[in-house]
């Protein structure tokens, strides 16, 4: 069988043709690439290329203007120049701020985008209520009316506040629920006592030491007790109930003997 022979003259066109359509492709990346640079030069030559606006989501105690002078962006700063990781952590440094995001929405718009500690009590203080936070931070904020959506402290001094929030925050929502008022109450034996006026009726005597772990148990504690008793838990050393009236035996054995 006979091979087909293409002769040079045959073969010289589709070559030159090829090597035209790689010369193109190679003028045409070139100029996209040189008018990309252009254009990124004209960018960062105008006002595009700084910081346009700044907005502030999330934030409800916290004024915006303050959040932003804490991330120290101006409308002179560079868009891109911007290190997010710094100014999450100086935003961050605020007592009042759990956590701080930085959004970049082009072409020149940034969101700070911040979260913070969620008001877990009051502190009395001279017939007034101020809230605080779950990182034991009191706000200056203000209320003559009796809080009714979480526990008041009274009798607490502000060095003191913290130990009692990590506490609550181990308590179900149901227990943590059902607290009205806790009193700072130190003895000679225990500086952190407290007492506590549930919204059940029932007192309760307890340690900060050891107060989520006892406290937790509260539900079950009065599960056994009669459903007119009134009086106090005791959660300090031992576990006990001390009714406003004699309890009788046998209510007291129930009690002691679960907690064994």
């Amino acid at each position: 069988m006979e091979k087909k022979v293409v002769s040079l003259e045959d073969r010289i066109p589709k070559l030159q043709q090829q090597r035209k359509q790689k010369t193109n492709r190679r003028l045409i990346s070139f100029l996209s690439i040189f008018f990309l640079l252009i254009l990124l030069v004209i960018y960062f030559q105008s006002p595009l290329s700084k910081v346009g606006s700044i907005t502030v989501e999330g934030n409800i105690h916290v004024d915006s203007k303050e959040i932003i002078d804490l991330s120290a962006i101006t409308t002179s700063s560079g868009f891109w120049n911007i290190n997010t990781k710094n100014v999450q952590q100086s935003i961050e440094g605020h007592l009042q701020i759990k956590q701080a995001t930085v959004e970049k929405k082009f072409p020149n718009h940034i969101v700070l985008v911040v979260k913070e500690y969620e008001s877990m009590a009051y502190l009395e203080d001279k017939g007034a209520y101020m809230p605080i936070l779950e990182n034991g931070q009191v706000l200056k904020e203000r209320t003559v009316n009796v809080p009714a959506d979480a526990p008041v402290l009274i009798n607490w001094k502000d060095e003191d506040i913290k130990l009692m929030m990590d506490e609550l925050k181990k308590l179900s929502p149901s227990i943590f629920n059902s607290i009205s008022e806790i009193h700072h109450a130190p003895d000679k034996t225990d500086p952190w006592l407290v007492h506590l006026y549930m919204n059940d009726g029932y007192e309760v005597i307890a340690s900060v030491r050891t107060f989520s772990k006892k406290m937790n148990t509260y539900s079950k504690i009065v599960s056994q007790l009669e459903e007119d008793s009134q009086g106090i838990i005791h959660f300090e050393v031992g576990t006990y109930f001390e009714s406003y009236t004699p309890l009788t035996k046998e209510e007291d054995v129930s009690i002691n003997e679960d907690e064994r």
